[in-house]
């Protein structure tokens, strides 16, 4: 097994588990030869089923993810599971590890689990999760599931990485109008009502229904649905899996898949783009030239938009 990024991509093809984990790291960690390991990827992206899932903290989002990794297994599909969780405060680390969770199926060569860490991101995702999507895509897995941080209001940014976002609720976690307002139910393909055998679920298919019926519907337009599921004993992951086909079909006979992966490169690529433009100008001799234009700015000698203007022309 080779070392370089091109050697790593074959291995990781070919199935081989430490190939991939190590292209993963090469993501996480920026290292040098990112470059190179995307530039090999890239003619084999475009095939895998990308699902999102996002929620409030306590929804059973993993529960949900592990119980469609079941699913799809049985059905003989490989799947890869991107677990973004909280950044420890010590390590830097992605907080809960590998999704004990999900363990169960920790030793099936055809599930990859990862976590990683959102590092200070606040969208409920790692800055790097785009590119680690784009390595497991190219190495053959046909469904990705990407389960996102519980962070509220900013998690919407998960509807710009995936084909498919489920947004799971579930009965006693709160006023469900909330997450009206937070904006997480804007970007739902499919709503998840988890944690269907307690008390109150009804309730909540109830308000959704509800503000669904207020929502604006596009003619031709796809119109989430309501699935009941009780994850931890499998029941409506059938349907759910179901209802995933289906607008996985209704995105390719609309358009709206191409769509879709049309506007998230445009994204990703506009990210690095800002990325690499923020450290050039960290890279100016002693960043002086920042501290003066900033001073002059904080002072109210120079507006922030003249400022920027001199900085860049003086980068260049």
């Amino acid at each position: 097994m080779g070392t370089d990024p091109k050697s790593l991509v074959e291995a990781a093809r070919s199935g081989d588990p430490r190939s991939l984990a190590r292209l993963v790291s090469l993501v996480e960690n920026g290292s040098p030869g990112l470059r190179e390991a995307m530039r090999a990827v890239a003619p084999y992206t475009g095939g895998a089923r990308i699902v999102g899932l996002t929620g409030s903290p306590g929804v059973g989002k993993s529960t949900v993810t592990g119980a469609l990794v079941r699913s799809y297994r049985s059905a003989g599909l490989r799947v890869a599971v991107l677990a973004v969780d909280p950044t420890s405060p010590f390590s830097g680390g992605a907080l809960l590890g590998d999704r004990v969770r999900m363990q169960d199926h920790a030793t099936d060569p055809g599930v990859y689990i990862r976590s990683m860490a959102t590092r200070g991101h606040l969208g409920g995702l790692s800055v790097t999760a785009p590119q680690a999507l784009r390595v497991l895509d190219a190495v053959g897995f046909d469904v990705i599931c990407v389960e996102t941080v519980g962070v509220g209001q900013a998690e919407v940014e998960i509807a710009s990485l995936a084909d498919s976002t489920l947004v799971i609720m579930a009965p006693g976690m709160g006023d469900s109008v909330q997450a009206a307002k937070a904006g997480i139910l804007e970007i739902a393909d499919i709503f998840v009502v988890n944690k269907s055998d307690r008390p109150g679920a009804q309730e909540v298919v109830r308000d959704l229904r509800t503000m669904l019926a207020m929502a604006p519907a596009a003619e031709g337009g796809w119109k989430p649905p309501i699935v009941l599921a009780s994850a931890a004993s499998g029941d409506g992951i059938g349907e759910l899996v179901d209802k995933l086909d289906k607008h996985w079909s209704w995105l390719a006979d609309s358009g709206e898949r191409d769509r879709r992966r049309l506007i998230r490169a445009r994204e990703e690529v506009s990210a690095i783009a800002v990325a690499g433009i923020r450290r050039r100008i960290g890279a100016l001799p002693g960043e002086s030239r920042l501290d003066d234009l900033a001073a002059l700015v904080a002072s109210g000698k120079l507006d922030p938009i003249s400022a920027a203007d001199e900085l860049i022309d003086g980068r260049d």
